[in-house]
């Protein structure tokens, strides 16, 4: 099997110039990535279970693998959830699926979103980054005329490292256009 593009493009060229920009010392402290995590929220799924399905479909032709249903822990009166209900849907990537999905990502989905002016610092303070997007259409193997309803959904890219810089500067490299520091 080939190796992912974006990770052939880290292994060659990244690896060296974060090593340079911060002095690292072991070959361990380089920052890589861990997983990727794509999330959908289901509210909607408590009075239609067709939702599910339907966003089911859906994550799985972006990701290329079957997305696990999270159910409610715990019954909650004021949201109408019981115990045991679908809230929503996630995948895990990984390996040469969280290379290709990051490629397709940055090099596709970002720049077909409407008005885009860069990606704002989300990052957790421990080296993760989250994007929030508010519409599957995004992504080119959505047929918007199929999909019944715009869904947004949250994707955590977790690194390897503990701080943000060296994990900014990773995501840097692979071409994610974070909006300019100057403009703060």
């Amino acid at each position: 099997m080939n190796q992912p593009r974006l990770k052939e493009f880290y292994q060659k060229n990244v690896v060296s110039e974060l090593k340079k920009q911060f002095n690292f010392k072991n070959a361990h402290q380089i920052p890589k990535l861990a997983k990727i995590v794509i999330n959908i929220g289901l509210s909607e799924a408590k009075e239609n279970s067709k939702v599910l399905d339907t966003a089911t479909a859906e994550l799985e032709a972006i990701t290329g693998q079957k997305p696990l249903v999270c159910r409610a822990k715990q019954s909650v009166s004021n949201f109408k959830i019981r115990q045991g209900m679908p809230i929503g849907i996630k995948v895990t990537l990984r390996n040469a699926m969280m290379y290709e999905f990051l490629d397709r990502l940055i090099n596709v989905a970002i720049p077909r979103i409407r008005d885009f002016r860069g990606i704002e610092n989300c990052f957790d303070g421990r080296g993760n980054f989250n994007l929030g997007l508010t519409e599957q259409y995004i992504f080119p193997e959505i047929n918007v005329e199929k999909s019944d309803k715009a869904r947004g959904m949250n994707i955590t890219i977790v690194t390897t490292v503990e701080k943000d810089e060296p994990a900014r500067a990773l995501l840097e490299h692979f071409g994610m256009p974070f909006k300019n520091r100057e403009n703060k």
